[in-house]
């Protein structure tokens, strides 16, 4: 084998190693650095989750509320329709 050969060989896989453990870093790097970001949008989600199931149990207090007057409502006006009445010279 010839020395240059040998050289030029030693260069290349010497510099792919060095690309791979480059990247290999820098994907890790950055996986680190996101991890505290993660729990912090776990703790955020989990918030927006508690404040979204309060306002739903209010829009159903809402809406029950509202159907609960609709009856009455409607109670109110079945109750105050009088009968209707037969006029008096009307034979029966």
């Amino acid at each position: 084998m010839d020395p240059a050969t040998a050289v030029v060989g030693i260069v290349l896989v010497s510099s792919v190693a060095y690309t791979i453990v480059s990247v290999t870093k820098l994907i890790l790097g950055r996986r680190a650095s996101q991890k505290p970001a993660d729990s912090l949008a776990d703790a955020r989600l989990g918030r927006l989750e508690h404040a979204v199931d309060a306002i739903a149990l209010e829009i159903e207090r809402i809406s029950e509320g509202q159907r609960f007057t609709t009856k009455l409502l409607s109670e109110q006006t079945r109750e105050k329709k009088p009968a209707r009445e037969l006029p008096s010279d009307t034979p029966s």
